[in-house]
Formats: structure tokens, C-alpha cells, sequence
């Protein structure tokens, strides 16, 4: 597992997840990307819990369902993705009072400017530290 190299994932799963912000819109979206050593290979889109465009929550059923799934593939949580459907691509204060997996990358994508603003971060213990977002064709 690659807690603070970069995060690579390919350019059309970045469309997917770009696509997935603008679909949830007026909410936030969220999902799960699986891989392994900081390579997202699956973008596992999620249902916002919360439905509101001020935060999102995994609902708790889809996430055992893309949990478990990560698992059976022997595969890792590489990163957690959110849009803000305003608001810079920063984690918000929640955002870090709910980073529960310190080991994956959380990446955000902020759709008030177009194009989409696009970041990774780290976040453990409450500190917040950009990671390298890596977008191979």
C-alpha cells in the first residue's frame, strides 16, 4: 500500500468520475477507487447517503458492498472520491472528521469551475497533505 506516493489512475476513469460528479449534481457524489500500491484500476461509484450538497456518506449498505468486493479481489482501497458541488477541491472540516481510512487517498473534484478542479490529499490524524494526482492514457 502507497499511503503518501502518488495516486495514478487512468485518464478515462477520471472522465467516469468527472461524468459521476455532474450526474449526483445537485449533490455530491462519492465512490470508492480499488488497486493496488496507489494504481486505481476499478472506479466503484457509491450512493450518497446524505443526499445534500454539503456533504456526502457512503450509504451503509452500498459500502459493505464495495468493501467487500475490494476484498474478494484481493485489492485496496486506494482512494475515497467526493465532488463539491461548489466549493474548492479542499477537504472540508467534515471531510477530515470522517476520513476513517488513513492509508487511502481522498480525492476531490470541485465543480464550480470548469473545468473541474481535481485533487488528491492524504488525511490522517486530522492533518491534511496533497498527494499527486498521476493520470496516465
Amino acid at each position: 500500500m502507497v499511503a503518501d506516493g502518488p495516486l495514478t489512475l487512468p485518464r478515462d476513469m477520471l472522465d467516469q468520475i468527472v461524468a459521476h460528479a455532474r450526474a449526483g449534481l445537485p449533490n455530491e457524489a462519492c465512490g470508492i477507487l480499488a488497486g493496488l500500491d496507489g494504481r486505481a484500476t476499478r472506479f466503484l461509484p457509491a450512493v450518497n447517503g446524505e443526499a445534500s450538497p454539503y456533504f456526502y456518506s457512503i450509504e451503509a449498505q452500498d459500502l459493505l458492498r464495495i468493501v467487500l468486493d475490494i476484498e474478494d479481489a484481493d485489492e485496496d482501497i486506494v482512494a475515497i472520491y467526493h465532488s463539491h458541488v461548489e466549493s474548492p477541491a479542499f477537504p472540508s472540516r467534515t471531510d477530515v472528521e470522517l476520513a476513517a481510512w488513513p492509508d487511502a487517498a481522498y480525492m476531490i473534484v470541485s465543480l464550480g469551475s470548469e473545468p473541474p478542479e481535481v485533487k488528491a490529499f492524504a488525511i490522517r490524524d486530522g492533518k491534511i497533505s496533497r498527494r499527486e494526482l498521476d493520470i496516465v492514457d
